[in-house]
């Protein structure tokens, strides 16, 4: 952990009545500087709140947010609950993964794309949904979702 980001997880401390309150803006913090927070980066945490690695280990793989490991410079996640199941989601997810010729939860090899799978993106009346670096695109099919994937840097 850069000294920098150290500086400012201390100073996140006086906003919260307890030190743990702080733990998911530090963990922001830590993976801006990274892109991700690993096992190393997760003890130094744990460290600097007192607490147990564990316990920021938990946080770290509840959330969907925090990244444990490299990640692409985009990423594309599908959501595949019931409204776009119903209507395509899980397709859209297959045809995404042969185009990509990766997984969910992989990273393209050239380091371009991570595609990830969520369980509901809260956009049912839109499905099926694709959530693209933040932005949602909505009401897809494969055609769109592939020309949408394709036109990324």
């Amino acid at each position: 952990m850069q000294p920098a980001t150290r500086k400012k997880i201390e100073a996140l401390f006086e906003r919260y009545p307890e030190k743990r309150g702080a733990l998911i803006p530090a963990l922001y913090l830590v993976q801006a500087e990274n892109g991700y927070v690993d096992a190393p980066a997760a003890r130094d945490v744990a460290e600097l709140f007192e607490i147990k690695p564990v316990d920021v280990w938990e946080v770290l793989t509840f959330y969907n947010m925090f990244y444990t490991r490299p990640q692409g410079r985009h990423h594309v996640n599908v959501c595949t609950n019931l409204s776009c199941s119903l209507r395509g989601g899980r397709g859209l997810m297959r045809a995404i993964e042969a185009h990509l010729g990766v997984h969910a939860g992989e990273t393209t090899k050239d380091g371009r794309i991570t595609l990830g799978h969520e369980e509901c993106l809260g956009s049912c009346g839109t499905a099926p949904v694709m959530q693209v670096d933040g932005r949602y695109c909505e009401e897809l099919d494969e055609v769109e979702a592939k020309r949408i994937i394709d036109e990324l840097d």
